[in-house]
């Protein structure tokens, strides 16, 4: 019971501050600036169904995308780590991360009607980092229902409080105001940075057997 409280909670944190729905708010609030508040609870809402859809369906596709690329979890762990690695550094940095996001796609935001699907739901909130994270995460609970169903529910988890949060953005950006977004931002980067180190580390103890066994072979 005690490995699965904490594979829920490590699970959770990952996914959570990887799609950092903090990060998102002064975007989505600009992309919405002329929308009546209907229409941007509405959008909110299609973003985080989205998003949590489209996490959910990497993480049950992840399997079959490792055996038909040929690559091993550990392999893919340390590819993510390196991935979250590079968002946690933008994050302690108070910078955006362009690998959730780019220029040209936060212009193209500005300029639509509706931001819900593109690119709110995908890539700000859905992003390569969080669908990277997933994967990993279900690669390591592969063979246990409960380690499935706790990546599940902590996806859905994110996503209901990622809805919470867009709902309630005017109100936390002016109650914390930039400062404030930027240093809650600097501790979630944190955390993600050490959730980041330990997938390397996994990793590299998972694909260690077979570079010992290669150096053997070539010996």
């Amino acid at each position: 019971m005690g490995d699965l409280v904490t594979f829920a909670i490590v699970s959770f944190s990952a996914l959570f501050f990887v799609v950092d729905p903090f990060v998102v708010i002064p975007l989505f609030l600009t992309m919405t600036a002329s929308d009546p508040p209907a229409k941007r609870r509405a959008m909110a809402l299609r973003a985080s169904v989205v998003a949590t859809t489209t996490l959910l369906a990497f993480g049950a596709a992840g399997g079959f995308l490792f055996e038909l690329f040929g690559i091993t979890i550990g392999a893919f762990k340390i590819a993510g780590g390196a991935l979250l690695f590079l968002m946690a550094l933008d994050m302690l940095r108070a910078q955006p991360s362009r690998v959730r996001t780019s220029p040209e796609e936060e212009r193209e935001g500005l300029a639509r009607d509706d931001v819900a699907v593109l690119p709110l739901g995908i890539p700000m909130l859905a992003g390569p980092g969080a669908i990277a994270t997933v994967t990993v995460l279900m690669g390591q609970a592969r063979g246990s229902a409960a380690r499935i169903g706790i990546v599940a529910g902590c996806v859905v988890l994110t996503g209901v409080l990622t809805l919470w949060l867009l709902r309630s953005s005017t109100w936390i950006e002016r109650t914390l105001r930039r400062t404030g977004l930027n240093v809650l931002n600097r501790l979630m980067g944190l955390i993600l940075g050490a959730v980041a180190v330990q997938f390397v580390v996994n990793g590299v103890a998972d694909v260690a057997p077979q570079l010992a066994a290669a150096l053997r072979g070539s010996g």
